[in-house]
């Protein structure tokens, strides 16, 4: 449509914030080139684009307190949806938010707002946001533990019953290996011991004196 503000009028956009999202895509799109980043659209993956915000704007989020009114999750400034904002009618309210930043005219009401998920923020920014275990989650947590550490004992004993099998095997061939070395030994007279009859004591042989 050329970028045209009628057709803009006409569908009810903002014409200066499609302006300013066209210019800011162009610049990241001069960054990934200069830093020969590969460019993937995410398509319809829009979790992708607000995980992102959410990595930027994790300190200027704000939790829900009523209809329309949240607060500030750090400040506890109370803030404020604005009611011509696509969240505002969105047919629910989201729990959590983040927003670019606040404008006071009657209210402090927030600008550039998109919806995140708690756990986002816990992950983005783990300085400031930790997320609290239920009974339920800490009940199952200690299940999963104790599961966990009931497969490394079975893989402990496991192990420890092939380390010592593998070393009963070593000792056995080191053992074997010992008579094989014992049995190629010749011992001196064993030639004479081997020839003389059963029951007859062994003699050393008179030696001729004179000379």
């Amino acid at each position: 449509n050329g970028y045209r503000g009628d057709w803009c009028n006409d569908h009810f956009l903002q014409v200066k914030g499609l302006r300013k999202a066209r210019e800011v895509r162009a610049q990241l799109l001069d960054i990934m080139k200069q830093q020969k980043v590969p460019i993937i659209s995410c398509g319809h993956m829009w979790d992708v684009c607000r995980t992102a915000i959410c990595s930027a704007y994790f300190h200027n989020a704000a939790k829900l307190k009523g209809i329309g009114e949240y607060v500030n999750c750090r400040s506890g400034m109370p803030c404020h949806l604005h009611p011509t904002s696509a969240l505002y009618g969105l047919g629910y309210t989201p729990d959590y938010i983040v927003y670019h930043e606040l404008v006071m005219t009657s209210k402090e009401y927030m600008q550039q707002v998109t919806a995140v998920d708690a756990t986002w923020l816990a992950e983005m920014g783990p300085m400031f946001f930790t997320i609290k275990d239920s009974l339920t989650s800490r009940m199952d947590q200690k299940k999963k533990s104790k599961e966990k550490k009931g497969a490394m004992e079975i893989e402990m004993s496991i192990y420890q019953d092939k380390k010592a099998l593998v070393e009963k095997a070593e000792a056995k061939k080191m053992e074997e290996r010992a008579k094989r070395e014992r049995g190629g030994v010749v011992e001196v007279g064993s030639a004479r011991r081997q020839n003389r009859e059963p029951g007859t004591p062994f003699r050393t042989p008179k030696r001729k004196m004179g000379l």
